[in-house]
C-alpha cells in the first residue's frame, strides 16, 4: 500500500498521545475487520485532546501506526465537526443555537460570548475561541454550551457540560474552575416517584457505583436471562411487542429474529448518538444509570449470541463517555463482563466509541461506517441491512439506548406482562423530553398512549408561559412534521361496541403513542417534543431547522446535499426581508424532490419540516414573500462584487470543517 506521507513530523506529545491511545485499545479485532482502520477516530480524538487540533505531522504518525493512507485519514478528520484540521486554540466553547436554545436566549448568550472571547472562530489570546453548535442534547436546560479544553492527558480532560449556560459559567470553565451543575430534580421532575421503570434509579443511586445498582435490583434480570436461554429471551421480546425508541419504531423482536437466522459472527451496537434538535432522552440514562444500559446490552448479547458489542456515544457527550467507561471497567472487574460471565461460559466485551460531531451517525449504517473509521456515509439498503450485512459485513443489531434498557424490564416482567402496559401495538413506557415555550421543560417517563399533548403540556410541564397561547408542537424531534393548535384532526377510534368510528380532535387531545401521531400525519419519532407559543415566527423556526439539516447533510446524495442548502438559503432570504412571491412554491418543490430520493432517511428528515410548516402555516410564508425579484445578497454574490473584491469569504458546506477564502483574482 502506497501511503504517500508528507514531510510533516509529529512532536513528542502528539506521538505519545497516539501511542497511549493505541495501547489502551484492547479490542481483539476479528479477522474480517480489515486492518486497524477502526482505530482511526479514537486516535484522532487522542491527538486533538492534546493540542486542540490535528496537525499534519500528527496525522502522518497516526497513519503510519494504523497503515491508513493520509489522504483518506484527512478526509475522515475533515468530515466530523468536532475535529479541527487547522491550527486552533486549546479551549473551545460550543454554544448551541438550535431551536430549543434559540427560544430561550441562545442568541443573547452568543452575543455575550462574542464580547468576552471575540468573533466566532477567532481568538484574542490564542487560548480560547467559540463556535455556534448544533444541538447539544441539553434542550430542557437551554441555553446550553459545552466547554472542551485540550492539553491534559486523555483521561483527565476538562470536558464539561454547561447547562443552563451563562457567560459567567462559560468564563469560569474557560479558566479551568469547576462549574456547579443544576438540580437534577428540575430536569427530571418524576425523580423518586413509584411506578417508574427506566427512571426508577435516577437520583436514587450513585451512577458510578455497581454495588448501589445491584442493591437496587441490578443484574437480577441478567441472571434470569441466563436461566431462560437465548431463544426464550428473544421470544419474550417478541411477545412484549417492543418497538425501537430511536425514531423508526421498528419491532425489536423482528429485527432480532432476522439476525439470529444468519451466520456468525454477530455484533451489537448501542446507538447513543442522539443528535436531533429537541431530543435528549438518552442522556440522563447514560449519566445517571449507566449500569441499567449495560445490563440491557448484556442480555441482548446473550440472546443474540454476540461476543463483541459497541456503545457509540455522540462526541458532544464527553462526560457520558467517561461514566460509561467507568461502569464497564467496574462490571468487568466484578465478573459481569469479559470471560465466563457469572460462570456461564459466555464471553462478551463492550467498548465505548466516541463520535466526533455528525448527526448522520444516528442513521444505523452511517454509524457502522463511522465505527469502521470512515466518513459516515449511509449504505444502500438493500443489500446493506445491518441485521444481514452490518459491521465488518457481518450480521449486526443496532438498537438505541432506551430500547436496550427496556429489554432488561421485559426479561424481569415477562413479555406478556410488559405488553399490558400502554395501548395495543403501543406497549410499554417511553421517555418524552419536552423543550421550548413551556413553564417547566423536562424529561418524563410515561406509559405509551396514556396521556394527551394537553396533559403533557399542562399537567407535566406547568402549562404555557404566562400570557401566551399554544401555537404548534413538533412531536418527535425536529424532523417530525409540525402540528398546529386550533386545527381539527380526524382519527379512527374504537367505540363501545367494538366498531371503528371517525372522530375529530384538537391538538391537545392527541395521544402520545406511535399510531395516533401517525394517524394525524406526524410521528412519535425520538420523543423530543418541542412546544411553540403564539409569539413564535414560524418562518424563523423553519429557518433554524433548515440551518441544522443543511449543516448536517453528509453530502453523499445530490438531492439532499443541494436541496437542504437551497431550503436554508431561501428561508434565510425570507427571514432577512427579501422573500420573493414564488418562494413558498419553490420551497415546497425543493422539499418534494428530496423526500424519497436519497440513500437514507435524512432526505425525509430535512424535507418533512419544510413540507409541514408550509402546509400548516401558509399565511406566515406568503405575507413575508412579496417581492417580485430577489435582492442581491450573500451568499449569492453578483459578478460586480467578485470583480470589486480580491477575496470572497466562503461559508461551511455540507460536513465541511471549514473552507479557506476564495481568491477571486486568479
Amino acid at each position: 500500500m502506497d501511503l504517500h506521507f508528507t514531510a510533516d513530523v509529529a512532536d513528542p506529545e502528539e506521538m505519545e498521545a497516539v501511542d497511549l491511545c493505541l495501547a489502551g485499545l484492547s479490542v481483539d479485532l476479528p479477522s474480517n475487520a480489515g486492518g486497524r482502520r477502526q482505530y482511526l477516530i479514537p486516535v484522532l480524538h487522542a491527538i486533538q485532546d492534546r493540542k486542540g487540533w490535528i496537525s499534519p505531522g500528527a496525522l502522518n504518525y497516526a497513519c503510519f501506526r494504523l497503515q491508513v493512507p493520509p489522504a483518506e485519514a484527512f478526509g475522515v478528520a475533515d468530515f466530523y465537526a468536532l475535529f479541527q484540521t487547522r491550527p486552533h486554540p486549546p479551549v473551545t466553547v460550543h454554544v448551541c443555537d438550535d431551536i430549543a436554545c434559540r427560544t430561550r436566549g441562545a442568541e443573547e448568550l452568543c452575543a455575550e460570548v462574542e464580547a468576552m472571547l471575540g468573533p466566532q472562530g477567532e481568538s484574542r489570546d490564542g487560548h480560547a475561541t467559540w463556535h455556534r453548535s448544533p444541538c447539544l442534547g441539553l434542550c430542557e436546560r437551554a441555553p446550553a454550551a459545552l466547554v472542551v479544553a485540550a492539553g491534559s492527558p486523555p483521561r483527565d480532560r476538562h470536558d464539561r457540560d454547561i447547562a443552563p449556560a451563562t457567560s459567567g459559567d462559560i468564563l469560569t470553565a474557560v479558566v479551568g474552575a469547576p462549574v456547579p451543575q443544576p438540580d437534577l430534580a428540575v430536569s427530571v421532575p418524576q425523580m423518586g416517584q413509584p411506578g417508574l421503570k427506566l427512571l426508577a434509579r435516577v437520583g436514587r443511586v450513585d451512577p458510578t457505583s455497581l454495588d448501589d445498582y445491584r442493591a437496587a435490583g441490578g443484574f437480577h434480570a441478567l441472571r434470569r436471562a441466563f436461566e431462560m436461554g437465548p431463544a426464550a429471551v428473544v421470544k419474550e421480546v417478541v411477545e412484549a411487542k417492543l418497538v425501537g425508541r430511536g425514531g423508526a419504531a421498528f419491532p425489536t423482536g423482528v429485527k432480532w429474529q432476522g439476525a439470529r437466522s444468519t451466520a456468525l459472527p454477530r455484533y451489537l451496537i448501542c446507538n447513543a448518538d442522539e443528535s436531533e434538535p429537541g431530543t435528549f432522552k438518552d442522556r440522563y440514562i447514560l449519566h445517571q444509570d449507566p449500569h441499567q444500559l449495560l445490563e440491557g446490552m448484556l442480555i441482548s448479547c446473550w440472546a443474540l449470541n454476540v461476543h463483541l458489542a459497541y456503545l457509540y456515544i455522540r462526541g458532544e457527550f464527553p462526560e457520558a463517555a467517561k461514566i460509561a467507561e467507568k461502569a464497564i471497567e467496574e462490571a468487568r472487574a466484578k465478573g459481569f463482563l469479559g470471560k465466563n460471565i457469572l460462570g456461564t461460559g459466555f464471553d462478551v466485551e463492550i467498548y465505548v466509541h466516541r463520535g466526533a460531531g455528525a448527526y448522520i451517525c444516528g442513521e444505523e449504517t452511517g454509524l457502522i461506517e463511522s465505527l469502521e473509521g470512515k466518513r459516515a456515509y449511509p449504505r444502500i439498503k438493500p443489500p446493506y441491512f445491518p441485521a444481514v450485512l452490518g459491521l465488518y459485513q457481518c450480521p449486526t443489531i443496532v438498537n438505541n439506548v432506551e430500547t436496550l434498557c427496556h429489554v432488561k424490564h421485559i426479561v424481569r416482567m415477562g413479555g406478556a406482562e410488559y405488553a399490558k402496559i400502554g395501548r395495543p401495538n403501543n406497549t410499554g413506557t417511553r421517555i418524552v423530553c419536552v423543550s421550548g415555550d413551556v413553564v417547566k421543560p423536562g424529561y418524563f417517563e410515561i406509559e405509551v398512549g396514556s396521556i394527551t399533548f394537553g396533559e403533557l403540556i399542562n399537567d407535566f410541564c406547568g402549562g404555557m408561559k404566562p400570557g401566551r397561547k399554544l401555537k404548534g408542537v413538533i412531536p418527535g424531534g425536529s424532523s417530525a412534521k409540525v402540528l398546529r393548535a386550533g386545527e381539527k384532526y380526524k382519527i379512527k377510534e374504537k367505540a363501545a361496541d367494538g366498531s371503528m368510528v371517525d372522530k375529530e380532535i384538537g391538538l391537545e387531545d392527541i395521544r402520545l403513542d406511535f399510531d395516533s401521531l401517525a394517524a394525524v400525519g406526524s410521528m412519535a419519532g425520538s420523543g423530543g417534543v418541542i412546544v411553540m407559543d403564539d409569539t413564535r415566527d414560524m418562518v424563523w423556526v423553519l429557518n433554524n431547522i433548515n440551518n441544522f439539516y443543511a449543516h448536517e447533510s453528509c453530502g453523499q446524495c445530490t438531492p439532499c446535499r443541494e436541496g437542504s442548502l437551497w431550503m436554508k438559503k431561501i428561508t434565510d432570504r425570507i427571514v432577512a426581508g427579501g422573500g420573493v412571491d414564488t418562494d413558498p412554491a419553490v420551497l415546497k418543490n425543493v422539499a418534494d424532490n428530496i423526500a424519497g430520493k436519497t440513500i437514507c432517511a435524512f432526505g425525509e428528515a430535512c424535507s418533512w419540516p419544510t413540507q409541514s410548516f408550509l402546509a400548516k402555516f401558509p399565511e406566515e410564508f406568503s405575507t413575508k414573500s412579496l417581492k417580485p425579484l430577489p435582492p442581491p445578497m450573500p451568499p449569492e454574490y453578483t459578478s460586480e462584487e467578485i470583480i470589486e473584491h480580491d477575496q470572497i469569504p466562503t461559508k461551511l458546506g455540507a460536513r465541511g470543517a471549514g473552507l479557506m477564502a476564495v481568491d477571486a483574482s486568479k
